[in-house]
């Protein structure tokens, strides 16, 4: 997080370096158009969702190319912590990767690990594309890559609120993300939550706090802009909902207003 690096091309990592409190969204369709709309918007990141959206391989590989010809910062969301999504996504020239249901310090260390060229992990080196999206050469990249790869570990369920801890002590872990939804539905047994049930505001107070102690970024989700607003004034970042959410809630917003 520290290192003197710095590459224009890395629009949230610099945002982020200089508490500049950008903002992100979420990336769920297939399209390398929709990729460059949401792009063009403003956005400094953009999470390309293969967790929970309509994304293949072929599709991670269009998106994260698009963001980044935009100037904007691709993230890949992978489904798990295995070492060949990481290297995939990574090999994608992503700027950085999220990863969802962290829950053990040695969960957050595999993912380190594979995240990392060596000596420091055991990420192997062999794609060209990831150079294009830096803005580099390939042997600038694989001398800068581990200081400049955003990891980003997502708390959200009981045991990983338990160990947060742990989690946020492991060097290499940059940021921590809190997936709301779930973390609810881990803690309450449903959701939506309406986010003030006092459990769940105890929950994400305990993880900042835990981020700040061991100098790691956090973020979070916003369903909107005025939430993200008052989001900003606690975390570094936020991810302002989602691309099929965006479509939706316009499409129903502006229905309503024609039949009305």
């Amino acid at each position: 997080m520290a290192a003197s690096i710095c590459n224009p091309q890395l629009r949230l990592l610099n945002a982020l370096r200089a508490n500049a409190k950008p903002i992100m969204t979420f990336l769920g369709l297939p399209s390398f158009r929709t990729a460059q709309i949401v792009a063009q918007t403003g956005l400094d990141g953009i999470i390309i969702d293969c967790e929970h959206g309509h994304i293949s391989d072929d599709s991670m590989h269009s998106a994260t190319a698009a963001v980044a010809s935009m100037g904007v910062s691709p993230l890949v969301r992978l489904r798990m912590t295995h070492s060949d999504l990481i290297k995939r996504a990574l090999d994608t020239g992503a700027h950085g990767i999220v990863v969802p249901q962290i829950n053990t310090a040695e969960e957050a260390r595999a993912v380190v690990t594979y995240s990392k060229f060596p000596p420091q992990g055991l990420r192997g080196q062999g794609s060209a594309f990831p150079a294009i999206t830096h803005g580099i050469d390939i042997q600038t990249y694989m001398e800068t890559a581990n200081k400049t790869l955003i990891t980003c570990l997502q708390i959200e369920s009981k045991l990983g609120l338990e160990n947060v801890d742990a989690i946020c002590a492991v060097p290499g872990v940059d940021m921590i993300f809190i997936g709301p939804n779930d973390l609810a539905l881990s803690l309450l047994g449903h959701v939506p939550a309406k986010g003030d049930e006092p459990e769940l505001v105890d929950a994400i107070d305990k993880i900042v706090a835990a981020a700040r102690k061991y100098g790691k970024w956090v973020g979070r989700l916003s369903n909107n802009g005025a939430l993200g607003r008052e989001h900003l004034k606690v975390f570094d970042t936020v991810a302002l909902s989602y691309d099929i959410r965006a479509m939706q809630n316009w499409y129903t917003s502006e229905l309503q207003v024609a039949r009305s």
